[in-house]
């Protein structure tokens, strides 16, 4: 308290000392930062803190107990006695701040909230319950008593060494990736790997292409850049290559978000001709690779580029945890220098304690049990959500390919998508919609239905609200 006062006090310049003291005193009540029948710092107290007289401050209260503003009791010291109204302040007409064009993009993107959880049907959403904690716990511990003060300070912007060395052993033996612990780079997020990318490879103008349908976050990172993003369109083996150059291309070629789309190997091998001969970097978001419930998934299209020319990058935020906040980007050794000086620039290095727990979690082997446990466990209900659709829902919805994910695609073969949301949300459902996933003209109504956080039990209650929220929309638009 003592220090607002001081703070108060040190902007009070008419007058004498005493003077100077009530003003402040005065100003705290009437703005509300003292409240009726608060206690004040004794005299000694608040004389010590402002570096006043015992008698100056003595004489303030005085004052002010005159006024009506304090009340002193003998032996429990000085209380506010005024209760003040709340003041009633005029409207103010605020101009609007004049954004940069890329500051307007990023605003009509309409920003990202996560979900809360567990919330049917939260798209790719994890099953945090089932999360080993008690294994977490004890490396955590581990972890503190073996690095103390190591881990509190600041950290290499590549990330830390022990962790970029588990995760590159964890993509060659998972994902047939290519690649030293050098080349690996500890970010938060994949999100903030395709800002750092847009930032160092894109200038205003420049052509990007993306998947139609496809992931918003990574068209919202080109656009803010600046970038002309330019839709390619899929067919059964996966995202077709354009005419022309491009300076970036993203693909997700493990899972293709949102329809589930695999790509084939020629197609990988047609996008690999494509890099080489044009000069570009296509951007390989190794989305959702781990949980594959059919067939083991293709090796990631990195490992495929005999010259290296393909950026890789995932997350722990589905595997692990979402708040964990730990992410890898696997690039070029030309790559290396640039990005983590660029990274030093942008947040300076992720948290160092969270990398050496995740690191011991993988090189202890608990991270590989854990993902073993989850394919599991999420195919059970994938399955629970398919039957819940087929036997009763089947006139609103059809799924789309579901070999793998945390979430199911339907499309919806009647009724208002945008409409069907909102009286959604009035009954306890999330449905994030399929329509603003496609750029263009052309878009396919439909949801993406989260299932990976939730127990059969929370499936089948959250489609008794779809039915009956459906059924009735039928009703009423007859």
């Amino acid at each position: 308290m003592t220090t607002s006062f001081l703070a108060l006090f040190s902007h009070q310049t008419q007058g004498g000392l005493r003077e100077r003291l009530c003003n402040t005193l005065r100003q705290a009540i009437a703005n509300g930062h003292l409240r009726h029948e608060q206690k004040l710092p004794s005299s000694r107290q608040l004389a010590s803190d402002l570096s006043l007289s015992r008698v100056t401050v003595e004489a303030a209260y005085a004052q002010l107990e005159s006024e009506g503003y304090l009340q002193r009791h003998a032996g429990r010291g000085t209380f506010v006695s005024i209760r003040m109204a709340s003041p009633t302040q005029k409207p103010r007409i605020e101009r609007s701040p004049h954004f940069s064009r890329r500051g307007q993009q990023v605003l009509a993107t309409g920003g990202c909230q996560d979900p809360p959880f567990p919330h049917a049907f939260a798209a790719g959403s994890p099953e945090l319950r089932a999360f080993p904690h008690a294994q977490w716990r004890r490396i955590s511990n581990q972890v503190q008593r073996s690095l103390g003060s190591k881990v509190m300070g600041y950290g290499d912007p590549l990330g830390l060494p022990s962790l970029r060395q588990a995760v590159a052993d964890y993509l060659a033996l998972s994902r047939g990736v290519r690649c030293t612990a050098e080349q690996v780079v500890i970010l938060t997020s994949s999100q903030q790997a395709l800002q750092l990318l847009a930032l160092m490879f894109l200038d205003a103008g420049d052509e990007v292409w993306l998947e139609e349908p496809g992931y918003p976050g990574a068209r919202n990172a080109f656009l803010a850049a600046g970038a002309r993003c330019r839709a390619m369109p899929l067919d059964a083996e996966g995202a077709v290559p354009l005419s022309g150059s491009a300076k970036l291309v993203y693909l997700t070629p493990a899972h293709h978000h949102p329809t589930g789309t695999a790509m084939s190997l020629a197609r990988r091998l047609q996008w690999l001709a494509w890099a080489q001969q044009q000069d570009g970097w296509p951007i390989e978001d190794d989305y959702d690779s781990e949980f594959h419930y059919e067939d083991r998934p293709a090796p990631a299209l990195q490992g495929l580029a005999a010259d290296g020319r393909v950026i890789c990058l995932g997350t722990f935020s589905k595997t692990l945890f979402p708040s964990l906040r730990l992410a890898w980007i696997v690039v070029p050794p030309q790559l290396v220098e640039p990005l983590g000086r660029a990274r030093s620039v942008m947040d300076g290095h992720s948290a160092l304690l969270p990398q050496a727990i995740c690191a011991e979690f993988l090189q202890q082997g608990h991270f590989a049990s854990h993902l073993r446990l989850m394919r599991q466990l999420y195919r059970s209900r994938r399955d629970c959500l398919l039957a819940q659709i087929e036997t009763r829902l089947q006139l609103w919805l059809k799924p789309l390919p579901a070999a793998g994910g945390l979430q199911l695609t339907v499309q919806l073969l009647q009724g208002d998508e945008a409409r069907l949301t909102q009286q959604a949300s009035e009954v306890g459902l999330l449905l994030p919609r399929l329509s603003p996933l496609y750029a263009g003209e052309v878009q396919q109504a439909g949801w993406l239905l989260g299932f990976a956080a939730l127990t059969p039990g929370e499936i089948v209650s959250a489609c008794d609200k779809l039915v009956t929220l459906l059924s009735h929309s039928v009703q009423t638009s007859r």
